[in-house]
């Protein structure tokens, strides 16, 4: 999914800024839904799964779930790009899996303020969209590896949790809602 064009100098405002991580396993809708949030902020969107070294995909893309120590670059690849929006005063959205709460410790490393939308639903849903997905590295088959590495977000980690059934552009409305943005432009 490509980033969100940056917004031109006249959308910017005094609104504040955000740091938005939106999360779930495969399938989920977190992309096309991270993608909407940043539209609706008009802000940058980091697309995670961009970040991944090739060893990654390459691993995914064999079936071949990843270890907390795979994941840790990728981990700090997305917090680094979330340090640098949060250094620079620019609001971000991205998407990324975090599903361990020390994984998303990682992410909030990089902005103290950030925020995670939590997708989640039905894992038979999830499997129907993997399997109708193209174009993807990861199969189907990790799903199940993923839901049981899923530790949700606490209470205490204020997640904003969404059911992914309902269409994502709802989805990304009702985050932004929850965010108390609304229809208010982010600083980018």
């Amino acid at each position: 999914m490509d980033h969100a064009s940056p917004p031109s100098p006249s959308d910017a405002s005094t609104a504040r800024i955000v740091h938005v991580v939106v999360m779930g396993v495969s399938g989920c809708g977190k992309s096309t839904v991270g993608a909407l949030l940043a539209q609706a902020l008009h802000c940058e969107f980091v697309e995670g799964d961009a970040l991944h070294p090739a060893h990654n995909v390459e691993k995914m893309a064999a079936g071949q779930p990843l270890t907390d120590d795979d994941r840790a670059g990728w981990l700090q690849a997305i917090a680094a790009r979330l340090a640098d929006a949060h250094a620079h005063g620019r609001s971000l959205v991205a998407s990324c899996s975090a599903l361990k709460r020390r994984y998303r410790d990682v992410l909030r490393s990089g902005a103290p303020d950030l925020r995670f939308v939590f997708l989640h639903g039905q894992p038979a849903l999830l499997a129907q969209r993997m399997a109708l997905r193209t174009g993807h590295y990861m199969p189907a088959s990790l799903l199940d590896s993923q839901l049981a590495t899923l530790e949700p977000p606490g209470a205490d980690e204020q997640p904003i949790a969404l059911e992914f059934s309902l269409p994502p552009q709802e989805l990304a409305a009702r985050a932004a809602a929850a965010l108390g943005i609304g229809g208010a432009r982010s600083n980018a």
